[in-house]
């Protein structure tokens, strides 16, 4: 997934957290936040300064057994998909080698026949990858943001009992995020993923079990790995194409 999933994602976590701290009122689903603790120079300060901690929130997601076992479930949802583009990109390749190996002894009329039927194909290629683009990722961003929904009092709780003044999201790397540099010791995303599984009382999928695999961000997945190449009716195509977004 690209960052459309931290886009409005990660915005709708930080106004969520924001409102949580302000007003204390009830958490999504029912369950009230926990009340802010006492502020006192020991909770809120650390040599002098604010307690501060990052957290990856793409990764944190995704990470949860909850988010695990949702993204599984929709790559494999779209394995037909998936499966249907590749088919048609190697039918449109196979079209454009009979063009460039045969063309020359064909006559102008089968010629221009072929190159159309390769138009024709590729456009279709492009607009079905275009639509099962959109469609995974605006799937991948529902689950991405009931997932932040649950988790922002997670994040609240563990911030005010713990004497944080500020959390940061280390999910892009400066400046492309705000975050410029940070040692690791106070990088609280395995904690947040902890106390987010021990609250949410969802088992880790079999294969995480068995693999012992570390997660990946969504941003890294996509429902097709198809790349349909440019054709023009006045020459040869060529056998580069453009990846569909």
């Amino acid at each position: 997934m690209k960052r459309t999933l931290a886009g409005t994602a990660v915005l709708a976590v930080v106004l969520t957290i924001s409102a949580l701290a302000q007003t204390g009122s009830a958490a999504p689903g029912g369950a009230a936040a926990t009340p802010a603790a006492p502020t006192t120079a020991a909770t809120t300060a650390t040599s002098g300064g604010v307690k501060v901690g990052i957290i990856d929130i793409q990764q944190a997601i995704v990470a949860t057994n909850e988010g695990a076992r949702d993204f599984e479930a929709l790559q494999k949802k779209f394995e037909p998909r998936r499966s249907e583009l590749q088919n048609l990109n190697t039918e449109v390749e196979n079209l454009k080698k009979q063009l460039n190996t045969q063309g020359d002894k064909m006559n102008e009329e089968a010629r221009a026949t072929l190159v159309k039927s390769i138009e024709t194909k590729q456009k279709s290629l492009q607009r079905s990858a275009e639509d099962a683009q959109n469609e995974f990722q605006a799937q991948q961003n529902e689950i991405a943001q009931r997932i932040l929904q649950k988790m922002a009092p997670v994040i609240d709780k563990y911030a005010k009992s713990n004497g944080y003044g500020m959390l940061l999201d280390s999910s892009n790397p400066w400046p492309q995020g705000p975050l410029l540099w940070a040692t690791a010791s106070v990088d609280l995303t395995k904690t947040i993923v902890d106390a987010y599984n021990a609250q949410s009382g969802v088992a880790p999928p079999a294969a995480a079990k068995s693999a012992g695999t570390a997660a990946t961000k969504p941003a890294g997945t996509t429902p097709a790995a198809t790349k349909p190449a440019a054709t023009t009716p006045a020459a040869k195509p060529a056998t580069s194409g453009t990846k569909p977004q």
